[in-house]
């Protein structure tokens, strides 16, 4: 779709080892796409995300700063993987397909597919990262643990970045101003990052408990990779 994308799947083949390695993986992608292609500002958004995950973790600001370092580093493997996948031609969740396949939509605003990259990373994604960074580090999942404190105190940063980015991004994908009567005000008001991890947490308890049964653990990422998608190519409807 692109000319660099060769050189974006390259950049996919080792996966990251720590935060500082998903850092420099963003930065490669974001120094590689134009102004004109939606990757661009999905991968924008989530640098500044995993950032203040960064500064957070430097300055002691988590009880257990090894779950949270993990789960950011497996939660982006997730977002690399997709895109991999895309790139490669191999199959990926529908809810970064329809991210992928609209890089190129100049009717799009910027803040549509950051949000759109968003919506399948936190509502698909974040559940099978946390469940996955419990296995690894022998936790489980639950309301109430220290991790989970963790987790929800950087909702409040969260929230900051993303409505910060509603202003910054709020253009045309290659940087034109929207008319002054608009649609997408009303599709993006209702965002809360908040809210969308909350559910990915209480998604995660759910796996799991699923993880003995293989088929409905499928079924249960089948139904979610369905409803992110619905509110996937909600967002990404053209502004008029």
């Amino acid at each position: 779709m692109f000319p660099y994308d060769s050189q974006l799947l390259a950049i996919l083949e080792t996966s990251p080892a720590s935060i500082a390695d998903v850092l420099a993986n963003m930065r490669a992608i974001d120094a590689l796409t134009v102004d004109g292609d939606g990757l661009k500002w999905f991968n924008w958004l989530y640098f500044q995300v995993t950032q203040a995950v960064e500064t957070r973790v430097a300055s002691g600001g988590f009880s257990d700063a090894a779950f949270l370092s993990e789960l950011d580093v497996q939660f982006a493997q997730l977002y690399f993987n997709a895109l991999r996948n895309f790139l490669s031609k191999a199959a990926l969740p529908d809810c970064w397909q329809a991210l992928f396949t609209q890089r190129n939509q100049t009717a799009l605003t910027r803040i549509q597919f950051a949000l759109a990259g968003i919506n399948a990373h936190i509502n698909h994604d974040l559940p099978i990262a946390l469940v996955s960074t419990c296995q690894l580090q022998a936790l489980s999942p639950q309301h109430g643990t220290t991790q989970y404190t963790d987790y929800t105190s950087l909702n409040t940063t969260l929230d900051s970045l993303v409505e910060e980015a509603k202003q910054t991004l709020n253009v045309r994908l290659l940087g034109d101003a929207l008319p002054d009567l608009s649609q997408l005000e009303n599709t993006i008001a209702a965002w809360s990052v908040s809210a969308a991890r909350e559910a990915a947490w209480n998604n995660a308890e759910l796996l799991w408990h699923l993880r003995p049964e293989a088929g409905l653990t499928a079924a249960f990422l089948g139904t979610l990779d369905g409803l992110t998608s619905v509110v996937g190519k909600a967002l990404l409807v053209p502004i008029r």
